[in-house]
């Protein structure tokens, strides 16, 4: 079964860090480009971060930059997303995403709907 599995969210004070995980089974995530998107209540689901499948070219929504790292690991067929500084408004269930192929990360990143595969998302709760 084709699946990504993602672990790490929780809660954490203004200021802190996390680190979301997510496995690929099924599949082989090098050869994919990958994303971590964001859904908080009342608003649409917004591309975080995205990565190439072709190089180590990526791609940060403005409120994230400096902040949020996005890599993988293709020995261990993992997608991580480090974030650092966290704010309240980083609130939202956060969802590791790929997709076949080499797509240019800023179009995987804007098209909130196009990844092949999705996680089953991770909550992520920053207090003030």
């Amino acid at each position: 079964q084709r699946q990504l599995v993602e672990s790490g969210g929780g809660l954490v004070q203004s200021g802190g860090s996390l680190r979301l995980s997510c496995a690929a089974s099924g599949f082989t995530l090098a050869y994919y480009t990958i994303g971590w998107f964001r859904q908080a209540p009342g608003k649409e689901r917004e591309g975080v971060s995205c990565g190439s499948a072709a190089d180590d070219t990526t791609f940060y929504t403005d409120s994230v930059k400096g902040r949020f790292t996005i890599s993988r690991d293709n020995a261990k067929n993992t997608m991580y997303l480090q974030m650092n500084s966290l704010n309240p408004e980083d609130t939202a269930v956060y969802y590791c995403a790929a997709r076949a192929g080499v797509t240019p990360v800023q179009e995987l990143c804007a098209l909130t709907y196009a990844a092949d595969f999705w996680g089953q998302g991770a909550q992520v709760t920053v207090s003030s």
